[in-house]
């Protein structure tokens, strides 16, 4: 969400859509020949995983062998034969594939987030190498083996291998984008929350998902325009068989516990993955204490994890990083403010009432990237081609320069540098009649990112969806969840393409 400036209006409420089933699918059902049993690896997908390991085993040899020149320019340096080097690079790769499959990092890959696997990679690698030169010094003690040849060794094949799995990620992602290894998905509901599922796949078609339809007991309350009603709930089994399903959805959070057991059994009968999309209190629940009061036993259903010696630590972060943005990116402030004056009159900086943590108004900096006068009539939602804005306005916001005073709001302790997207008390006013549970978030202070925003929800998108996450981050906050929430924004924000989308 573009900060300052007010953003383009969430959706609350479903889209009106027909509910009526069509005599035949959109998506054509596959032949018997193309048909494998639901649930089993198509060739496609071996392929995918093949190509995977030898992409490791290739940038494991090319590691090794760069560690070996390195090592080699040491003139102190005596390196054994290279019949002995060679044990060196056969040991680590069998140690890494096995590694690798135990950690299930050979499991059909998904939406993969790169971050996430070079943290994996990093951590396994460096105790792989451990271990190898626990192997070597214990079975080979005649072998020489010298330290930097090892941290160079583990330098560069966590590096190769990390670099050769996020070109092969995106190959994938490519790929199936196009329809290669393509599983066929039915979607379990008809509601708001399966309309986001829908969405979501829609949107992602590098997820490697194709979406045959929906099944619901509620056929008059179908909303899936694009996912048509294919039967109720009981025919699951007979439409796995039918269509040739890999996948099922379920978006049913209002679901009661006998029917999740119900369409789990079908699915495990018909060997096929089953996902579900959990439900708010399931998120909010996700940590659970028992504690007492004066003798009398209490379940803590939500306690944040923001609490005691974590807001310090996580106040030192925001100070830290403030100040280091401020001070780099100075000479930036200074040509923002200057093109910003030039270009129109009025102020260099938009200050904006938000609420923050205990629903306190603040004011928001921003720089101003419309004219002077462009609430004149009041605030409201900006749109795409929004007139108002100006021409360096419009690159700011694309690049959410606009945004970087806000930094001067966390030294101020009005925000922090993670944390749920303040809103303006006028739209916080609307969204807490409609929205359940949406003053939780308040509970925390805002953030100039979160978790909502660098998985896409900002902007026009739907409000339940974004307070769930809004609400996990709260209950699962950690030091590195705020380093990875930074570091995949300041990546999108450098490499993307698409000024509206995070």
């Amino acid at each position: 969400m573009s900060l300052g400036h007010p953003t383009a209006v969430p959706r609350l409420f479903p889209l009106a859509m027909s509910h009526t089933r069509p005599s035949s699918l959109e998506t054509p059902s596959p032949s018997h020949h193309e048909r494998s049993r639901p649930g089993s690896l198509t060739r496609i997908h071996i392929l995918f995983l093949v190509t995977l390991g030898c992409a490791d085993a290739a940038f494991l040899w090319l590691g090794h062998y760069l560690a070996y020149l390195a090592t080699r320019l040491d003139p102190k340096v005596i390196l054994g034969s290279f019949s002995e080097w060679l044990l060196l690079p056969i040991l680590h790769l069998f140690l890494l594939l096995g590694a690798f499959m135990a950690q299930r990092m050979y499991q059909r890959r998904r939406l993969v987030g790169h971050l996430d696997e070079a943290i994996k990679i990093l951590l396994v690698n460096g105790v792989l190498v451990l271990s190898l030169l626990a192997i070597l010094t214990l079975v080979f003690p005649d072998i020489n083996i010298y330290r930097r040849q090892i941290v160079y060794a583990w330098a560069f094949t966590t590096i190769l291998i990390t670099l050769g799995r996020i070109l092969h990620t995106r190959i994938q992602w490519m790929a199936q984008s196009r329809g290669w290894g393509v599983d066929r998905v039915l979607i379990v509901g008809s509601g708001e929350t399966a309309r986001i599922i829908l969405q979501r796949i829609q949107a992602t078609p590098k997820l490697g998902h194709a979406v045959v339809g929906a099944v619901s007991d509620q056929a008059e309350r179908h909303h899936l325009q694009q996912a048509p009603w294919l039967g109720n709930i009981s025919d699951l089994p007979s439409l796995i068989r039918t269509h040739g399903i890999a996948e099922v959805i379920v978006g049913m959070p209002e679901a009661s516990t006998t029917e999740l057991v119900r369409i789990i059994n079908y699915c495990e009968r018909e060997k096929v993955g089953i996902r579900l999309l959990p439900d708010l209190f399931q998120i909010m629940a996700q940590e659970v204490s028992i504690g007492d009061l004066s003798g009398l036993p209490l379940l803590t259903v939500r306690d944040s994890a923001l609490q005691g010696w974590n807001l310090g630590i996580k106040r030192a972060i925001d100070v830290v990083f403030s100040l280091l943005t401020l001070i780099v990116l100075s000479p930036l402030f200074l040509l923002n403010a200057l093109l910003i004056r030039l270009e129109s009159p009025g102020p260099v900086f938009y200050f904006q009432v938000r609420m923050g943590l205990d629903a306190v108004p603040f004011h928001m900096l921003k720089f101003r990237s419309m004219q002077a006068n462009a609430e004149a009539h009041g605030p409201g939602w900006t749109t795409p081609d929004d007139t108002r804005r100006t021409r360096w306005g419009r690159f700011l916001r694309s690049k959410s320069l606009d945004e970087l005073p806000n930094f001067i709001n966390v030294l101020m302790n009005d925000m922090s540098i993670v944390g749920p997207r303040p809103e303006r008390p006028v739209f916080v006013e609307e969204f807490r009649r409609v929205v359940p549970n949406y003053m939780e978030r308040h509970k925390e202070k805002g953030g100039i990112t979160g978790w909502a925003q660098i998985n896409g929800l900002r902007g026009d998108c739907s409000i339940e969806e974004r307070i769930k996450y809004d609400l996990w981050y709260i209950e699962n906050w950690s030091i590195a969840l705020d380093l990875k929430i930074m570091a995949i924004t300041a990546w999108k924000i450098l490499f993307r393409t698409d000024p509206n989308a995070y």
